[in-house]
């Protein structure tokens, strides 16, 4: 199933996008006093220093250290140098349900696939269906559900899915996956043998 818009560079790497309560750590070099955390508030802005309200949502770090710079440069600094990088990610989550131990809402750090969503609930229940996974997500405004078999994952027949922030991973049924029958009706369903096919042509 393709990545959400965004997701990932051209090589195929993933790109962290900054949201909302973020809190980032930035550091200007010899510069000390202007080197601090900041929080992005609720509105996806964030107050620096000499600079003000800056609009951080959507960037990732490269970008808002371009921004810092060249807002610096020359007013305040000759050649400014500044590095950003994240401290805790509020924004980034996925949603994980039906039948595992501790279904929630969890933060996203670093590379999750669908066996690491699975453990971060804490794995599935007893009697959990794990040949009837769902990861829906929305990709370029459309709504896809890719349906995933972990036993055939965990045995190295197929790859094992990344799965993105903004995901929601149903493992069996659900609530949630039982009010999503329209759009798994509607949306283009991408099964695991598809998945397979696709990657070995």
């Amino acid at each position: 199933m393709p990545p959400p818009d965004g997701a990932v560079n051209a090589n195929g790497q993933r790109i962290y996008q900054i949201g909302p309560f973020d809190k980032l750590s930035v550091r200007v070099f010899r510069a000390p006093d202007l080197s601090q955390s900041i929080t992005v508030d609720g509105t996806g802005a964030a107050s620096f220093p000499l600079l003000g309200e800056l609009a951080a949502e959507g960037l990732t770090t490269h970008q808002l250290e371009s921004v810092i710079e060249n807002g610096l440069r020359g007013r305040y600094i000759k050649d400014p140098q500044v590095t950003v990088d994240v401290e805790d990610a509020v924004n980034q989550t996925i949603t994980v349900e039906g039948e595992v131990e501790k279904p929630g809402i969890y933060p996203v750090r670093g590379d999750v696939t669908l066996l690491k969503a699975m453990a971060i609930a804490s794995g599935p229940t007893e009697f959990a269906r794990l040949k009837d996974v769902v990861i829906l997500r929305t990709v370029d405004g459309r709504s896809l559900a890719g349906l995933y078999d972990l036993e055939d994952i965990r045995r190295g027949l197929y790859p094992d899915p990344d799965v993105y922030p903004g995901d929601l991973v149903i493992i069996g049924d659900s609530p949630a996956r039982r009010r999503f029958q329209d759009i798994l009706a509607g949306s283009t369903l991408i099964t695991t043998p598809i998945i397979a096919l696709v990657q070995q042509f």
